[in-house]
């Protein structure tokens, strides 16, 4: 066997590496041309220039100390250090890859649009794919570092041997960890949350800031972080205000008296909506809910596009009918009565008289126009929340339940599972004769 002297191997390694360093400089300056028409070849070449130049450099002292044999006892450790920093630099590349594609899917679903539903939803998953792709490429190069090393391989075959026993620990140790790192992956390809959707979780309101395998991160509206594990979000429920869009509805409840003018308040109130550039303008309501005691409770509907703004447009209009009632209308505030059976007061209380209506009538019905188009009062703030208007009609419709037809099929459904009933339908049975019938043929009977 012919054995290369060490001088001999060192002035290889010094060619080897100085081919290697041109044939990187070569290859990311064709990148670099071909990346003024991709921004995807652009970025490859600007992050993984420096592991691929080391990648070849790492290979050509390989190949070099693989063809010369030495007679030395640092031949062998610098060989296993070679192979070991070549493992490295190729994860080191492939998690470079990850991280541009990652980039480029980013970029092309931006979150400034106006409906950037879908592009939360694919941004969410390609940062878990993203995370979970690097994961498995260190899980990887250090297997494959392993492997390499004499002694770590039979580490391995002994650590196999009592695999049963380490199979057990390992797996109550980390079933924490593994049912975390699976809800992970499904809240993420369900589509049950995205990042940056507005949610409501143990009555705090913030947004999706950050989703994890293992855990997701929660804005709250004061700045405050609420970090919550996966498999909170798979066994909890909770609100999501941006599942299909971000429109939204809201109430505001006032406490008030019964002299309350109804009518002066709800014009109040789109009065100010229709002032403030926080209300959408599609829900504007004003009803009373409850009115026992000595307080009639109002609540008013309101409608905004997101629900930092429904926030700001309730604060606003309950500032602005609180304000109201100061000013105008200071008996309808909440107050406590105590009226005795001789107080002269209580008796000549003047009445409040409605407004007369066309024909002499004193109703609370509001006049309609003859003009179904005109803007008439009942057109404009007496539309209620399910009625009164095709909104609120479509919106009834929807949660109305199931149709008639539908609940019919589901009953017969339930009696054939429980046996009452065949599922062959069976002949109507004869219905039981009316009083009236039974009456009739009574006075029959006797006639004859």
């Amino acid at each position: 066997m012919v054995y290369a002297s060490a001088t001999t191997v060192l002035l290889y390694l010094a060619v080897g590496v100085a081919a290697a360093f041109v044939v990187g400089l070569l290859v990311t300056a064709v990148l670099r041309r071909i990346g003024r028409r991709s921004a995807v070849v652009r970025d490859v070449e600007a992050r993984g220039r420096r592991p691929f130049r080391i990648v070849l450099v790492l290979v050509a002292a390989r190949v070099v100390l693989e063809a010369a044999t030495l007679q030395s006892s640092w031949a062998e450790p610098v060989a296993y250090v070679v192979n070991l920093a070549i493992i490295a630099m190729l994860a080191w590349l492939a998690a470079v890859v990850a991280f541009v594609l990652e980039d480029v899917a980013l970029d092309k679903y931006r979150l400034d649009g106006p409906d950037n539903r879908r592009a939360r939803r694919v941004r969410t998953q390609v940062s878990l794919l993203r995370r979970l792709t690097v994961a498995v490429v260190v899980v990887l190069a250090v297997g494959a570092m392993l492997l390499t090393i004499p002694a770590a391989r039979e580490w391995g075959a002994t650590i196999f041997a009592s695999a049963g026993v380490v199979g057990v620990v390992a797996g109550l140790a980390a079933q924490t960890s593994l049912a975390n790192l699976f809800a992970g992956l499904q809240i993420t390809f369900t589509d049950a949350i995205r990042v940056d959707d507005v949610v409501v979780i143990e009555g705090e309101f913030g947004r999706i800031e950050e989703i994890t395998l293992t855990y997701v991160v929660l804005h709250i509206w004061d700045d405050r972080r609420l970090v919550l594990p996966s498999t909170y979000f798979t066994t909890t429920p909770i609100e999501n205000w941006t599942r299909k869009d971000s429109e939204v509805m809201g109430a505001v409840m006032l406490d008030v008296d019964w002299e309350v003018p109804i009518d002066g308040l709800r014009e109040q109130m789109h009065c100010y909506l229709e002032s403030t550039p926080n209300w959408d303008g599609r829900v504007a309501n004003l009803v009373v809910v409850e009115a026992v005691g000595g307080v009639v409770t109002l609540r008013a509907v309101v409608s905004a596009k997101d629900g930092a703004t429904l926030w700001d447009l309730r604060t606003g209009l309950r500032e602005a009918l609180v304000v109201w009632l100061q000013r105008t209308a200071p008996d309808a505030l909440p107050r406590t009565r105590i009226t005795t059976a001789a107080d002269p007061a209580a008796s000549s209380r003047p009445r409040r008289e409605l407004p007369a209506q066309p024909g002499g009538a004193r109703d609370a019905a509001p006049v309609q126009s003859a003009d179904p188009e005109q803007d008439t009062p009942a057109r404009r703030y007496e539309t209620g929340l399910f009625t009164g208007s095709l909104e609120a009609v479509a919106r009834a419709q929807r949660f109305s339940g199931p149709s008639e037809e539908e609940m019919e099929e589901r009953r017969r459904s339930g009696e054939a599972r429980s046996g009452e009933v065949d599922v062959v339908d069976a002949p109507a049975e004869e219905e039981p004769p009316s009083w009236r019938d039974q009456l009739a043929s009574g006075r029959d009977d006797s006639r004859g």
